[in-house]
């Protein structure tokens, strides 16, 4: 059986003492016997200072974005050896804000993937239709074109070290969300994708859902037997409401 993940991705939000008072108040409110794996993503100046407040607590570190690039002349970029140097053990790849805002293609986001894994660290892969693809019938289409763009060019295997994360774009901190039904109908969908290249590769790989889960949704939405776990944003900002969606993991 596949371990939930909860994921807290806070976008560019926060500064030092909010960073330092949220980790604290997640580590103290932690229920003993919540089985899910935590990981906290952080803006880059504040990487290592979560690093170090998550220190000997079972949550796990990761970044929201990564260069393509190893090194070199990219100004403002950030590679993979650097997240791996400071104690990142994740990096969220191709989110919809960096496909939309910052004109990411799947080529790029490729990259990036690849990028993650030489570095040893776990991609997170964002993948996600918007409401004008939903509305054409064209979800499952647009999911396919997205997975199969990494799919196609990686080795099978190097997803045993990645996570998925369907985040329909229509669903990113607006308030509505998929049904339950809805998701897990769309997460089965990128199951049998990955079968198609390894049955056992798709059986073990964690898809999570994100899309304004919050304390209220989160139990409907992972008791579908192939969602794994959310990929939180603006609920993650705040200590009772990212715990309530760890404790909404017992499913």
């Amino acid at each position: 059986m596949r371990d939930l993940l909860i994921a807290g991705n806070w976008k560019m939000n926060g500064n030092s003492i909010l960073a330092s008072e949220l980790v604290d108040e997640i580590i103290k409110g932690l229920d003993a016997s919540s089985s899910c794996d935590l990981l906290l993503c952080p803006p880059f100046p504040y990487l290592n200072l979560v690093s170090q407040g998550i220190m000997n607590s079972p949550i796990s570190l990761g970044a929201q974005n990564l260069s393509q690039h190893a090194s070199g002349a990219y100004t403002g970029e950030v590679s993979g050896e650097m997240l791996k140097d400071i104690g990142c053990e994740y990096v969220i790849v191709g989110h919809s804000e960096r496909r939309v805002l910052m004109g990411e293609t799947n080529k790029i986001i490729t990259k990036k993937f690849t990028t993650a894994i030489k570095n040893n660290l776990k991609p997170i892969l964002c993948i996600g239709e918007s409401l004008k693809e939903r509305k054409q019938d064209l979800t499952t289409s647009v999911i396919s074109e997205q997975l199969n763009a990494v799919l196609n060019t990686i080795d099978v295997n190097d997803m045993k070290n990645a996570v998925i994360a369907y985040e329909p774009l229509w669903a990113i901190g607006t308030g509505l969300t998929a049904t339950p039904d809805e998701a897990q109908d769309v997460h089965a969908h990128i199951r049998a994708e990955i079968s198609k290249s390894s049955k056992k590769v798709a059986e073990n790989i964690q898809i999570l859902y994100g899309g304004s889960v919050n304390g209220n949704n989160a139990g409907s939405l992972f008791s579908m037997p192939d969602i794994d776990g959310g990929l939180i944003g603006g609920a993650s900002l705040t200590s009772l409401e990212f715990l309530s969606i760890t404790k909404a993991t017992n499913k």
